[in-house]
């Protein structure tokens, strides 16, 4: 068990100074917020909380904010990570120190992150703390995986469940956050930092930390950002995606083999690909959609992809989205990360081949 510290931390990391440090400035949780503000209003401070949520959205940040809220100084805020503190000595230790009065504070508060990393034993040692805490306790548990809390701990707790960010939220942090930094960051490079960091705002600023050590100049663009972070150039996926309009194996083959030899990562591209499937269908289906995608791709892209959508016949529906997720999934299991989607590519060129191959002669 050890005291809350920053220290831990890189001076420069972007994710640190710009944690939120009060209510107003956390973004995307207006939800949590607004209950905790009111709870801090009327007086009523629970004795436990379970904070749920994917990883880098706020969990820890906002525990602490509650904490300074109701008047918890840093003598009396500890800080637990349960991955290396997951034994029952470790919550022994804990329940022999929470009686002891705070140092200076109305309240001690224990803030136990990656909670379902605790042993079966250690979990039972802390169910029985939370079933009688001391008035002065109060405890914030926080996950990334429910499942693996006990009902037994979960029940005695105030559950909150945090939203991931959209895409555009995260695009507006790291625009804004690059702008605090003396940079511009261009809308597609920021909408490509959105897409890989998936849901995290410490993913998304430490790509942007990166990125901007690397950028050459005041500007930072798409290609700063694929050099960066090993996201595939535009290209790339543009030849893949007309491959798949013309249902050429040998085109699509041939550019996932350029950046297989170009060492681009297979599940970046992947979702990539993903992502510009998508946005053709949209646009075929709900053509209001364009503007959005618009400010996303670019306009010369975004056009290319509406006309690709305005033609149903082409090899691009809602199939071809449906294989790609499937090779997705496959991805992390892989011995060779890039046949998930070498395979799907051949499904969805030789498709038609196949199906015509089967009919009857006369």
């Amino acid at each position: 068990m050890s005291k809350k510290t920053d220290t831990t931390l890189s001076h420069t990391s972007l994710y640190r100074t710009y944690r939120p440090q009060e209510f107003a400035q956390v973004r995307g949780q207006d939800h949590i917020v607004t209950v905790l503000t009111q709870a801090i209003a009327k007086g009523a401070i629970g004795h436990a909380y379970l904070f749920v949520g994917s990883r880098g959205i706020g969990k820890t940040s906002i525990a602490r904010i509650f904490a300074r809220a109701i008047g918890c100084s840093d003598k009396d805020l500890y800080e637990i990570d349960a991955a290396s503190n997951r034994s029952i000595d470790d919550i022994r230790e804990l329940r022999d120190g929470v009686h002891t009065l705070p140092f200076e504070s109305p309240y001690k508060v224990y803030i136990i992150d990656e909670v379902h990393m605790l042993t079966k034993e250690a979990f039972n040692a802390l169910l029985k703390t939370l079933e009688e805490p001391p008035k002065h306790a109060v405890f914030i548990l926080a996950t990334t995986e429910l499942h693996k809390v006990p009902d037994t701990v979960q029940s005695r707790c105030e559950v909150h469940y945090f939203k991931q960010p959209t895409r555009s939220l995260l695009a507006e942090t790291v625009t804004a956050v690059a702008k605090k930094e003396g940079n511009n960051l261009e809308q597609p490079a920021a909408d490509l930092i959105a897409t890989l960091s998936e849901g995290s705002f410490r993913d998304a600023l430490g790509i942007l930390q990166k990125t901007l050590t690397v950028a050459s100049g005041k500007t930072v663009t798409l290609a700063d950002v694929e050099a960066v972070s090993g996201a595939p150039s535009s290209e790339i996926i543009a030849r893949i995606l007309g491959a798949l309009v013309l249902k050429d194996t040998g085109a699509a083959l041939e550019a996932v083999r350029t950046a297989a030899e170009s060492n681009m990562d297979a599940r970046i591209l992947m979702k990539l690909l993903m992502n510009q499937v998508r946005a053709v269908l949209l646009m075929r289906y709900a053509p209001d959609t364009r503007k959005e995608f618009e400010e996303e791709f670019g306009m010369e892209r975004a056009a290319a992809l509406f006309d690709i959508g305005k033609n149903p016949s082409t090899g691009i529906n809602s199939e071809t989205l449906r294989t790609l997720l499937g090779a997705y999934s496959q991805m992390a299991y892989a011995a060779l990360p890039h046949v998930p989607l070498e395979l799907a590519l051949i499904d969805l060129t030789t498709s038609k081949q196949i199906a015509d191959s089967k009919q009857p002669t006369a």
